[in-house]
């Protein structure tokens, strides 16, 4: 189970293109990178977001949000989060594993402010 988040075009309510590949990844990705504002996030690391960002709702609470209103979202989840990441292990459920996800989130926020998140 996981989070698949993107950041859509307010007109045409399509995930937002780059005109080039990055490499932000989660738990599936593209090999080569992709040029879709998109993330997909294990479930493994909900409880964590459900402490630091909303404990109804979680990282949902980012959805129906324009990327700018979720900056300080992100920032506050993110600073409250540990870096303590297993580099062997993505679906271990850690403070820091679970802050890169919101690292990524927060750069394609900051890259397209107008974009609407949407997902799951």
């Amino acid at each position: 189970m996981s989070y698949d988040i993107e950041l859509k075009d307010p007109v045409s309510k399509e995930i937002i293109m780059i005109p080039y590949n990055h490499a932000m990844t989660g738990g599936t990705y593209e090999v080569g990178g992709s040029n879709r504002l998109s993330l997909n996030i294990t479930y493994n690391y909900s409880k964590h977001y459900y402490n630091v960002i909303d404990k109804e709702e979680g990282i949902r609470l980012l959805y129906g949000k324009t990327g700018l209103e979720s900056i300080p979202i992100l920032e506050q989840a993110i600073n409250k989060l540990a870096d303590n990441v297993d580099e062997d292990n993505y679906w271990a459920s850690t403070q820091g594993n679970a802050k890169r996800p919101l690292i990524q989130l927060l750069t394609m926020a900051r890259m397209r402010p107008d974009g609407i998140w949407g997902g799951d």
